[in-house]
């Protein structure tokens, strides 16, 4: 094997989904992988579109947002290397009622639409991977819509901060409040004053639409147990499986 082969092989291996399915059966779709650059903000899909491709991410986190008709949004999931973009290709559609941004800059394997159906339809790894991880998302948009009902913004912001982290490879994130608040559905003024208050407890530190978070276990105790939840489940659901 190459080295050039080597190094296509090690950037696959950052997304779980793709990293766990047995070398031979990835081999099989390999040459349909086209690692492509995604910018901060940039929209994958919008809400009632037909998708084209299906997303792997390596090293960006995509945001799915449920956008009202007047223009306002909400964030219902986040994705990063654990999982994949467009599980609706797998489900029964061709298009979903959320938007798909970038919400950190990086990169992901692109696959067209109809190699993916072709793949889960043939109901081996990656079919049990694919339905596990939906399985997880789903968890996560469940949770989110009860933690936003019923827990402070000081709490949402935590388990934002939390999940975000968890799929990016440094303690920050680089987002402003204003975009905060179009993630999480709520006012720049709230955002502010929960960063503020992170910020005087010593957990974080957010300067210039930068969040550096300082005590992660304070981040995590302050949260409310919507994060734990949504993470236990996915730990639970998506267990690499054994390659051949």
């Amino acid at each position: 094997m190459n080295s050039d082969a080597r190094s296509g092989i090690r950037r696959i291996e950052r997304n779980s989904l793709l990293a766990g399915l047995p070398s031979a059966e990835r081999a099989r779709f390999s040459d349909h992988l086209e690692l492509v650059p995604l910018g901060l903000g940039q929209v994958l899909y919008e809400s009632g579109e037909t998708m084209s491709h299906a997303y792997f991410p390596t090293d960006c986190v995509i945001s799915l947002l449920y956008v009202m008709k007047n223009g306002a949004s909400a964030e219902i999931a986040i994705v990063g290397n654990e999982g994949m973009i467009g599980i609706a290709l797998f489900m029964g559609g061709d298009s979903t009622m959320s938007r798909a941004i970038v919400q950190n800059a990086g990169h992901a394997y692109r696959l067209k639409a109809q190699v993916l159906k072709d793949e889960f339809h043939r109901g081996n790894a990656l079919t049990r991977s694919l339905l596990m991880f939906g399985s997880a998302l789903i968890t996560q948009m469940v949770q989110t819509a009860a933690c936003n009902r019923h827990h402070t913004v000081d709490q949402q912001l935590c388990r934002w901060m939390l999940l975000s982290l968890d799929r990016l490879p440094t303690g920050q994130i680089s987002m402003t409040a204003r975009l905060i608040g179009n993630m999480l559905g709520l006012q720049t003024e709230q955002v502010s004053t929960a960063t503020d208050v992170l910020s005087t407890a010593g957990l974080i530190r957010y300067d210039d639409g930068e969040i550096t978070v300082l005590d992660r276990g304070g981040v995590e105790r302050r949260s409310c147990e919507c994060y734990s939840v949504v993470k236990k489940e996915s730990d639970r659901l998506l267990v690499p499986q054994s390659k051949t």
